[in-house]
């Protein structure tokens, strides 16, 4: 059985302090790459090929926009969130199926109730059923039926790798990242996700990020209006308090979390990271991915130190703060 590296092809990453005392570690891998794409750091194992999860959601955005899907500010933002299920959220995701009168029940992803705490609460005082619209790629989903519409595929089986739309996005997927995938699984949300080298992740999250509107290819033009509408509107990527979007409307990089302890982040200058957190923990990948493009010189530490207090890292005794998650890049 094949998987992702092992523990002693890892290094320390984060570490969880309580009252002065470490109590665990998190170990992982990583890459930086310079604006121009050069390595400037590579911690750990990542060349063995890992599941991006959610972080491969990018790809897949773009791989609808370029099927003649227009997404723009956002609903392009949803397209590619990992969503908290507000009713701002659940709003554009309804918005998107309504383009071409499709039904909640034609996303494929499962029934689920909100992860924003508010907006989970009042469902729960509604008495209202788990929709799927509240899952959290459930933007994901609704572009990915557009896709299929505007292109006369099937609705039904819009998941199976073999559907034309699935090739569409492996196809998108393997031209940024210039990497075949080593295997294909099933994500949470049921959609196929593909195992790639950290080294590819980032190579392709940065040639997303970094493209250039008046590109003469469609494929680039489309990732900049991509990029653009997430930094635009970061509280779809995410939802209020949630890593990406904090990441983004305070210091203007692009984030996306993946299940599992993934992230991926390009500073505004163009300098990219993406790790693996080994035990599948996100609750550090954020704040690590800052202070590896801090260490960098692609953003300041003050403005990090600034944005941690936001980023729910405080270890708490009893109503006191007793410690925090700190990164140890």
């Amino acid at each position: 059985m094949t998987g992702t590296f092992t523990v002693n092809d890892a290094l320390e990453l984060a570490v969880v302090e309580r009252s002065g005392f470490i109590e665990s570690r998190h170990a992982g891998s990583a890459v930086v790459l310079s604006p121009e794409g050069e390595v400037l750091r590579d911690l750990g194992d990542t060349r063995t090929p890992i599941f991006p999860r959610s972080s491969l959601k990018p790809f897949q955005a773009v791989a609808v926009m370029t099927s003649g899907v227009t997404l723009r500010g956002e609903d392009a933002a949803i397209a590619t969130a990992s969503h908290s299920g507000t009713a701002a959220h659940v709003a554009l995701v309804r918005g998107l199926l309504a383009r071409t009168s499709l039904p909640v029940s034609a996303l494929g992803c499962p029934p689920a109730t909100p992860t924003d705490h508010a907006a989970r609460d009042e469902l729960i005082r509604s008495g209202a059923p788990r929709e799927r619209v509240y899952m959290n790629c459930s933007g994901k989903h609704a572009a990915m039926l557009l896709a299929c519409a505007a292109n006369e595929w099937p609705l039904d089986g819009y998941l199976d790798p073999e559907h034309p739309l699935q090739k569409r996005i492996l196809d998108v997927l393997e031209r940024f990242t210039g990497e075949r995938p080593a295997a294909t699984g099933v994500d949470g949300c049921g959609a196929p996700v593909h195992a790639i080298s950290l080294h590819a992740l980032a190579r392709g999250i940065q040639k997303i990020t970094t493209a250039s509107p008046s590109s003469p290819f469609a494929l680039y033009r489309e990732a900049a209006a991509l990029t653009e509408a997430s930094r635009e509107h970061a509280w779809a990527v995410g939802g209020p308090g949630q890593p990406d979007t904090v990441a983004m409307e305070r210091l203007g990089v692009f984030a996306k979390v993946g299940a599992e302890g993934v992230m991926v982040m390009t500073a505004p200058n163009g300098t990219t990271t993406a790790l693996k957190v080994l035990d599948g923990s996100s609750r550090a990948s954020t704040i690590i991915a800052l202070r590896l493009l801090a260490a960098a010189g692609a953003v300041e530490d003050d403005a990090v130190d600034a944005v941690q207090t936001e980023l729910d890292l405080w270890v708490m005794g009893g109503e006191r703060r007793v410690g925090r998650i700190r990164a140890t890049v």
